[in-house]
């Protein structure tokens, strides 16, 4: 039987990926939290409560445990990785860090995973609170894929979008527009990357079981412009949107970029997996939200 553990896993796409593991009847998952979230999984799962941040507690909590893979949805320090390398050196036989398309700067071009190189990033430890969010996946992805204790795959999502954000970043930009409140876009011709959340969830799990290692991309086909976006919402609306490029802070756009920033999946296509087309799911998406918020008026 595999030994599954995820770190996360009671919300959003971490949750789709424990629910995804658990249709495997050869495979026992374990869930470490801090055990602030209710979940639905009954007596399907091993409950382990710790703070991530808490090295010590992490430690404890999967102390003379061995897990096939390991997959950390909630690093974001080099002090989260380091520990990480310590703690499963002997006891992971694959480890999957979910990062970010927060690691590239924006670009014109396509972002392929060179574009960022973490074999050679130099790294400082620190807490979370020391670095911005990218320098944190940043150091995280070079302590995690320059150790060589077991194999690991550092999963680049960019925005992660599904009726189940609790982040709601789309249901911001239709709120917004259906309420006649402006949405600060300050470049609605740069193009931007997403995977819907069960996708994500998806590509999770075959990481987790292909022999992938180092960096990879994981988005939809396709991208979009910020603009695409906002007349797709609006088309669902039937309200016509007020964009200004600049506004309240609190007005402005989760997607708002001021450089185009998407990825290139090269890497994760050619090794077999199909990703959805971005076109084929987001106006789906946006309608099913709009019905949802509609009928809560």
């Amino acid at each position: 039987m595999r030994s599954i553990l995820v770190l996360g896993g009671t919300r959003f796409f971490g949750k789709r990926l424990v629910q995804r593991l658990l249709e495997d009847e050869d495979t026992q998952v374990t869930i470490l939290t801090r055990g602030q979230t209710e979940d639905n999984f009954g007596e399907r799962v091993i409950r382990l409560t710790a703070d991530r941040s808490d090295a010590q507690a992490l430690a404890a909590a999967v102390r003379g445990r061995h897990y096939d893979v390991v997959y950390d949805n909630i690093c974001y320090s080099p002090d989260d990785a380091a520990a990480a390398a310590r703690i499963f050196a002997d006891t992971a036989g694959r480890y999957v860090l979910t990062s970010s398309l927060s690691v590239y700067d924006p670009s014109q071009q396509m972002l392929c995973e060179a574009d960022f190189d973490p074999a050679h990033y130099p790294v400082t430890l620190g807490p979370k609170e020391n670095f911005s969010y990218q320098e944190g996946k940043r150091l995280a992805e070079a302590i995690l894929l320059n150790q060589t204790a077991f194999p690991a795959a550092a999963v680049r999502f960019p925005i992660v979008l599904g009726t189940d954000d609790y982040t709601r970043r789309l249901h911001f930009h239709i709120e917004h527009i259906m309420e006649g409140k402006p949405v600060g876009i300050p470049n609605p011709e740069a193009l931007i990357s997403f995977i819907r959340s069960d996708e994500a969830a998806d590509f999770l799990y075959w990481v987790g079981f292909s022999p992938l290692t180092g960096p990879v991309n994981a988005c939809s086909d396709g991208a979009m412009t910020i603009q695409e976006i906002i007349s797709l919402i609006e088309a669902v609306t039937g309200v016509q949107a007020i964009t200004p490029s600049r506004t309240e802070e609190s007005d402005m756009s989760p997607f708002g970029i001021t450089e185009s920033w998407h990825m290139d999946t090269a890497k994760a296509r050619t090794a077999g997996f199909v990703f959805l087309p971005l076109t084929g799911w987001l106006p789906e998406l946006a309608a099913s939200l709009h019905a949802s918020l509609r009928d809560r008026q």
